[in-house]
C-alpha cells in the first residue's frame, strides 16, 4: 500500500454512540496519516461501522457488503474493514459470509483499528474483546462537524430489557471521571465547538459505578459553567432513574437544553413488565408532569415499540391513550424485531405483520395529528435556532434546529453553520417549522469562572 493509496472511506449505521465511534476511527486514521475519500470507488480501506439494535441492521451490512465484493475483486488490494455491535454480535459469522472482509474488530477495542489494519497486510485480522480496551473518548476524532460534538460519559448498560442487545455487545456500565468529561468539554470549547451532546445507554445512572450514586445532575452543573458552550443535551435517559434533581439541573442551568427524549417503549402496564422496564405507566406519566411543571416550555420525545411478543389490541389501546396524554412533540416508532441474545426472541406469542403494520399505522397518524398540533402552537414566535447547513430539499434556504430540537427551514442570509439566528416561526408542520430570519446573532450569556472541584470526590471522578 503506497503513501499515495492511503485513503480511507466510513460508513456509519445506527444510533448517536455508533457516530461517536466512527469520529474516533476516523481519527485513528488520520493520525496514521490517511484521508478521507470520497466514496468507497476512491478509499483504500472501506469501514462499516455498525449497528445490531434491529434486524435490518443485519441487512443493511450484508447488503453493501455483498456490493463490496465486486470492488475487492477487481482492487485485491483494497481492505474492508467491519467494526461496530454487530461484529460484537455476529464475531466469526461475518468472516464465513463475506470471507473477503480484511479486518472484523468490535466495540470494546476500537483502539485496536490501525495495528490490526497494518496485521491485515498479510492475512486477514480478527479481535473481539469481551471488555473495554480503551475509553473510546480518549482516543483521537475528526469531528464531522466543527461546531457541535458528541461527549461520551458512560459506556455499557446494567439494565435487563428483555428486547434490548445493548448490553450483549456494549457490556456493563462503566462512567468515564468527571474531570476528564470536563477536560474533554474545555478543550473542545476552544476549538470553536458551541454544543455538545452527552452519550450514554443510561445517562440517567452516570456515576453509580464510581461513587454509589448517580451523579448525572452534578455533571450538567459542572459543564454548564464551561465558557464557550452554549448548548447541552443528552441521550438517552431511563424513566426508572430519571430523577427530581436532573430536572431541576435541567431548569437551573443556561446551556441545559429544553428537550428531553423520554423513551416509553409501550404504555400497557403488562406490556411492561415483559419488557422488564422496572417503571408502570403512571410512574412514567408522573416524570412528563414532573417535567413540564419545572419546564414548562420543554419539548418531550420518546421511543414506542409497536408488536412485542403478547402484545394485545387492549395494550396497543394502553399506548395510544398514554401518546395522547403525554403529547409528545415526536415519537420514533418501531415495529418489534426479534434480535438474538435477548430474552424477547424466545418470548411466545408473536404477532403477525399485518398486525403489527396496522397498528403501528394508527400511531403514526396519532402521533403526527398532535405533531402537527404542537408545531403550530409555535408560529408567530420568535426561536432561536443554530445553523445546521444548507436546507437537503431547497439549496436557497437554510436548516436550524431550536434549543427543543426542532428543526427549522428559512430563507438564507448567508450564515455560516454553527452561527445563531433568531427566527420568527411563519409555519408548523408534523417535522419541521418554517421561518423568517429576524435578528442576526445574538450575544453570549454572561460566563462564570469554571471551579474545582468538580464533583466532591478527591479523584475528580
Amino acid at each position: 500500500m503506497t503513501e499515495a493509496q492511503r485513503t480511507y472511506f466510513l460508513r456509519t449505521f445506527g444510533c448517536q454512540m455508533n457516530e461517536h465511534d466512527s469520529e474516533r476511527m476516523a481519527g485513528m486514521l488520520e493520525a496514521e496519516g490517511y484521508v478521507a475519500a470520497t466514496g468507497p470507488e476512491d478509499a483504500s480501506v472501506v469501514l462499516f461501522n455498525t449497528c445490531c439494535i434491529r434486524e435490518n441492521a443485519d441487512q443493511r451490512l450484508y447488503g453493501n457488503l455483498g456490493h463490496m465484493k465486486a470492488l475487492k475483486d477487481k482492487r485485491p488490494e483494497l481492505r474492508i474493514v467491519v467494526g461496530g455491535c454487530l461484529a460484537q454480535k455476529d464475531k466469526q459469522a461475518i468472516q464465513e459470509r463475506a470471507p473477503y472482509v480484511d479486518v472484523v474488530l468490535g466495540t470494546h477495542n476500537l483502539a485496536s483499528l490501525p495495528r490490526l489494519l497494518r496485521a491485515s497486510e498479510t492475512e486477514p485480522a480478527f479481535e473481539i474483546l469481551e471488555q473495554t480496551e480503551v475509553f473510546p473518548s480518549a482516543l483521537p476524532a475528526r469531528r464531522f462537524s466543527p461546531w457541535h460534538a458528541w461527549v461520551s460519559i458512560s459506556i455499557g448498560c446494567n439494565n435487563a430489557c428483555t428486547f434490548c442487545i445493548v448490553p450483549a455487545v456494549r457490556g456493563p456500565e462503566i462512567s468515564r471521571r468527571s474531570g476528564e468529561i470536563a477536560d474533554e468539554v474545555v478543550r473542545l470549547a476552544a476549538d470553536g465547538v458551541v454544543e455538545i451532546t452527552l452519550l450514554g445507554q443510561n445517562v440517567n445512572s452516570y456515576g453509580r459505578d464510581l461513587d454509589g450514586t448517580p451523579m448525572f445532575s452534578k455533571l450538567l452543573r459542572v459543564l454548564d459553567e464551561i465558557e464557550g458552550v452554549e448548548r447541552i443535551r443528552f441521550t438517552s435517559p431511563h424513566p426508572k432513574d430519571f430523577r427530581a434533581d436532573t430536572v431541576a439541573a435541567m431548569a437551573e442551568c443556561r446551556s441545559v437544553c429544553e428537550h428531553i427524549h423520554l423513551p416509553l417503549q409501550s404504555g400497557s402496564d403488562t406490556c411492561l413488565k415483559r419488557m422488564k422496564r422496572a417503571y408502570t405507566r403512571r410512574k412514567y406519566l408522573d416524570k412528563v408532569t414532573m417535567i413540564r411543571k419545572a419546564i414548562p416550555d420543554v419539548a418531550i420525545t420518546t421511543d414506542i415499540i409497536v408488536g412485542f411478543p403478547g402484545e394485545t389490541e387492549e395494550e396497543f389501546q394502553d399506548t395510544l391513550s398514554l401518546v395522547e396524554e403525554a403529547r409528545y412533540d415526536a415519537a420514533y416508532t418501531f415495529q418489534y424485531s426479534p434480535r438474538p441474545m435477548t430474552a424477547a426472541a424466545d418470548l411466545p406469542d408473536k404477532i403477525s405483520k399485518e398486525v403489527v403494520q396496522e397498528r403501528f399505522e394508527r400511531l403514526i397518524s396519532l402521533q403526527e395529528e398532535i405533531s402537527l398540533e404542537r408545531n403550530v402552537r409555535m408560529v408567530g414566535g420568535t426561536q432561536e435556532v443554530i445553523v445546521e447547513g444548507v436546507s437537503k430539499k431547497n439549496p436557497g434556504r437554510l436548516s436550524g434546529r431550536t434549543r427543543t430540537n426542532k428543526v427549522v427551514h428559512f430563507d438564507s442570509d448567508g450564515a455560516p453553520e454553527g452561527s445563531f439566528r433568531t427566527v420568527r416561526i411563519t409555519g408548523g408542520h408534523p417535522h419541521h417549522l418554517k421561518g423568517e430570519v429576524v435578528g442576526t446573532s445574538r450575544e453570549p450569556a454572561p460566563r462564570r469562572t469554571l471551579k474545582l472541584p468538580l464533583i466532591s470526590s478527591p479523584a475528580s471522578r
